[in-house]
């Protein structure tokens, strides 16, 4: 692989090509968003979600706090954040995808939280946001999706406040050994089929599974991390090391 591709599932790219080819993949699953990520964990990443937002801990009281969900054009974190936090919390949801956007403001007007929750376009890569701008930066099974991590997690270093936190829900490697097997087989022989049957695609359950297994283990995604500058970085296994929640934070 040359050293300036990257990769689309298991396939070398180039950087440019891939971020269309990602785009692509959203923007023929977006109305089924919800019913993918069933396929792919079993109905588990509610679960697993409803985890971040504890790990979150937005405030109760009317004290401002200002979060910002990236990647999450289906605006779920966004909304069990706001169900949880207090009257001053407030949220921004950016996405790059049109459509996943589209999607997640249903689902906001649905829960009555227009005036709460903002939904933007915007690159993880290049956040149309100022510096220090945030109390808190979450992303859930959005981070592998992006081609240049590194970038995409200075940019969420910038856009925090100092004591802001960040916080990545993802796909992950699973460390008990049964579980792996039972998991790779579910991954890669049935995950596409049922994308064929429920969704009538194949090809994007079957980038999207590629992804999970390219993504760096726990401590080399922790690594980059801290390269990006945060402190206190930490990461805590879901369901035996199938998803992980990574935080950091900016002091």
């Amino acid at each position: 692989m040359n050293a300036a591709d990257t990769t689309f599932g298991f396939r070398a790219v180039s950087p440019e090509e891939r971020q269309g080819l990602v785009n692509e993949v959203f923007t023929t699953v977006a109305g089924r968003y919800d019913l993918m990520n069933d396929l792919m964990s079993g109905g588990l990443h509610r679960l697993w979600k409803d985890e971040l937002v504890t790990m979150l801990n937005p405030p109760l009281s009317d004290r401002g706090f200002k979060l910002l969900d990236v990647a999450g054009g289906t605006a779920d974190v966004a909304i069990r954040a706001m169900r949880k936090g207090g009257a001053g919390c407030s949220a921004v949801v950016c996405d790059i995808s049109p459509e996943m956007l589209a999607f997640g403001a249903r689902k906001v007007e649905a829960e009555g939280r227009a005036g709460q929750i903002n939904l933007i376009q915007g690159n993880a890569e290049a956040l149309p946001f100022a510096d220090k701008s945030f109390d808190a930066y979450t992303i859930a099974f959005g981070i592998r999706n992006v081609t240049r991590i590194a970038t995409a997690l200075a940019e969420a270093y910038r856009v925090l406040r100092t004591g802001g936190r960040f916080l990545c829900l993802e796909f992950s490697r699973c460390d008990v050994p049964i579980l792996e097997r039972i998991y790779d087989f579910h991954s890669f022989e049935v995950i596409p089929r049922l994308g064929a049957l429920a969704a009538g695609a194949r090809e994007p359950y079957q980038y999207l599974v590629e992804s999970i297994r390219n993504f760096p283990p726990q401590e080399t995604f922790a690594a980059l991390i801290r390269d990006a500058g945060f402190e206190r970085v930490s990461y805590r296994n879901l369901t035996g090391g199938i998803a992980a929640i990574h935080s950091g934070w900016r002091i």
